[in-house]
């Protein structure tokens, strides 16, 4: 990979990070951005369409979440890696992104020595992990039974509870129906439930629901 050019594709909702991105890389040898994308729907379709060997991809925009394009790239067997590259390091972001398949997750402090060192991982297959981020994760594995629903989940959650179809759930939240059961399966996993039923009424008992 060392002798080859590294194709990567910008998603972030901000112009000016775009641009800052797009120029650092393209001032540095080895790497090649073929395009950039606002959202998450751009992002998935982009990637789609011209096989970026690295995806650096922002969390929080607006018109499409980065999780919701991690898990629809990951369900289409995408060839590229995705390296997230945000501001937010909560539990709520990190782990739902790494869960939907994310090869790396960095935060945008990162110093640029080592967000090329982390492209060029990603682009190998290798997890990369802003030590923050590691240190989320070590601490959630040496604690399990008490990860916290996202933001998202919590919504999937909220609509299961009046009776909300999984349809219904991807017409109302603007996602697919196969990353509402993506959801799901998170939501059932971290309360420990096997069934919609169940998640509803330990999300009641535990005050996530009220």
């Amino acid at each position: 990979m060392s002798t080859e050019v590294i194709t990567l594709i910008v998603a972030d909702d901000h112009p000016v990070v775009r641009d800052g991105l797009r120029g650092m890389f393209q001032s540095a040898p080895g790497f090649r951005v073929l395009g950039e994308a606002s959202n998450g729907v751009e992002a998935v379709a982009l990637t789609t369409e011209l096989d970026p060997d690295v995806v650096l991809m922002d969390l929080r925009m607006p018109g499409g979440s980065g999780v919701d394009a991690i898990t629809e790239l990951t369900r289409r067997g995408a060839r590229s890696r995705v390296l997230v590259l945000t501001t937010y390091d909560t539990d709520s972001d990190t782990l739902p992104a790494i869960e939907a398949g994310a090869t790396g997750y960095l935060l945008k402090d990162a110093p640029r020595d080592e967000l090329f060192t982390a492209v060029r991982a990603a682009a190998e297959g290798r997890t990369v992990l802003s030590p923050a981020v590691a240190s989320r994760l070590v601490s959630r594995v040496r604690a399990p039974g008490n990860e916290p629903l996202s933001t998202r989940e919590r919504e999937v959650l909220a609509l299961v509870a009046r009776g909300t179809s999984n349809r219904e759930i991807a017409v109302e939240l603007f996602i697919s129906e196969a990353t509402v059961k993506t959801h799901l399966t998170h939501i059932y996993g971290k309360l420990g439930v096997k069934d919609r039923a169940a998640a509803v009424a330990t999300a009641y008992d535990r005050g996530i629901l009220g």
